[in-house]
C-alpha cells in the first residue's frame, strides 16, 4: 500500500468564512490543509509542521501578513508563500516579494488563482508570456479606480469627507462612486 503525497498548504486569514471556503476548495483539489486566523496561530502551526505552501492575508489584526511572511521564511525557507490583499499596491507587492513571498494576489482570489500563482512563481524569471495566455488579465481601469478609492477610504478611517479631500473630488461624487458595485476584472 503506497501513500500518495498530498502537498501541504497553510491558509492564514482573519476572515473565517473566506478562510474556510478556501480550505474546502484546496481539500477538494487534494491538498493537506491547515488554517490559522492570525499571526500567532500561523507561527505555531508552521513551527509544529512546516507547510510546503502558505497563503497569507496582508491585513490582519495584530501583526501584519508581511511580518508573517518574514516569520515563515525564518521557520522554513523552502515554504512558498502567496500574499493576498484587498487593497493591492505596487509598494506592498515589492515588500512582500523582498521578504520572501513567491507571489502576490488581489482578493477575491479562489483556489485556482492561488494554484496558478504558485505555478507562475516557479517559472523562470522574465519568461515571455504567450499573447493568447488567459491566465493573467490586467484589471480594468474602472476596477483599479474602485480599488484605489476604497484603499483611500480605508486609510481615512471610513470618513467620506476626508477621503474625498484626499482624492481631490467632491464628497457627493465619491458617495455616488461608492454606491456602485465593484467592476468586474
Amino acid at each position: 500500500m503506497t501513500t500518495e503525497h498530498r502537498p501541504s498548504i497553510l491558509l492564514v486569514d482573519d476572515d473565517e468564512v473566506y478562510r474556510n471556503r478556501l480550505a474546502r476548495a484546496f481539500v477538494d483539489r487534494g491538498y493537506d490543509v491547515r488554517t490559522a486566523g492570525d499571526f500567532d496561530q500561523a507561527v505555531a502551526t508552521a513551527t509544529a509542521d512546516s507547510p510546503e505552501m502558505a497563503v497569507v492575508d496582508l491585513k490582519m489584526p495584530g501583526k501584519s501578513g508581511l511580518e508573517l511572511v518574514k516569520a515563515l521564511v525564518e521557520i522554513d525557507p523552502a515554504t512558498k508563500t502567496c500574499v493576498l490583499t484587498g487593497y493591492g499596491s505596487i509598494a506592498t507587492a515589492i515588500d512582500a516579494v523582498r521578504l520572501g513571498a513567491t507571489y502576490y494576489l488581489s482578493k477575491p482570489a479562489d483556489a485556482d488563482d492561488i494554484i496558478g500563482a504558485f505555478a507562475r512563481g516557479e517559472a523562470p524569471p522574465l519568461e515571455p508570456r504567450a499573447p493568447e495566455s488567459d491566465d493573467y488579465k490586467a484589471p480594468s481601469l474602472a476596477r483599479a479606480e474602485w480599488e484605489h478609492i476604497n484603499r483611500v477610504l480605508s486609510d481615512a478611517g471610513g470618513n467620506i469627507s476626508e477621503a474625498a479631500r484626499r482624492l481631490g473630488i467632491h464628497r457627493r461624487s465619491l458617495q455616488r462612486k461608492l454606491q456602485k458595485y465593484p467592476p468586474r476584472e
